[in-house]
């Protein structure tokens, strides 16, 4: 079953439910990913469903700052709440040993020794967490540090 499926599956079950919340995330993801399929032209895959709901959830992380910001507790707390459903859905985080192995491995493969390499590092070690659900500003940042100081 593809995501957009068990989306479509899981969005009934919500209705059914009457679970107000996730009947309203789930109907905001199926919109997301169908808009993303007219402007492919053709039914996506899995993982640019994935990339969909990693953008959502990007999106919410920024509403949740802001909120905060202005002191609308309230709806920071709503948008917490929509990122628990929509991380149901995205595959597992890489832990920090899997991230670095993988940075190390794609440090090593690209031959990188200065920072204005970082694009072809980060390339590579995503390519290598490609079943992951990748944080790109913390792997950009981790590739960063990681060419910046001299390795021992």
């Amino acid at each position: 079953m593809t995501l957009t499926e068990q989306i479509q599956k899981d969005l009934i079950e919500a209705m059914k439910a009457r679970d107000d919340l996730r009947s309203s995330v789930l109907r905001m993801v199926k919109t997301a990913l169908k808009l993303k399929e007219v402007e492919k032209t053709r039914p996506l895959d899995d993982a640019e469903s994935v990339q969909v709901l990693q953008s959502l959830v990007k999106q919410r992380r920024e509403s949740i700052a802001q909120f905060t910001q202005g002191g609308r507790q309230d709806l920071a707390d709503r948008e917490t709440r929509e990122i628990a459903v929509l991380d149901a859905y995205l595959p597992a985080a890489p832990t920090d040993t899997e991230l670095n192995a993988a940075i190390e491995a794609a440090i090593a493969e690209t031959a990188a020794v200065s920072p204005k390499q970082m694009g072809a590092v980060i390339k590579a070690a995503r390519a290598r967490l490609e079943s992951k659900a990748i944080d790109g500003k913390l792997l950009s940042d981790r590739v960063r540090q990681r060419l910046e100081k001299p390795s021992s």
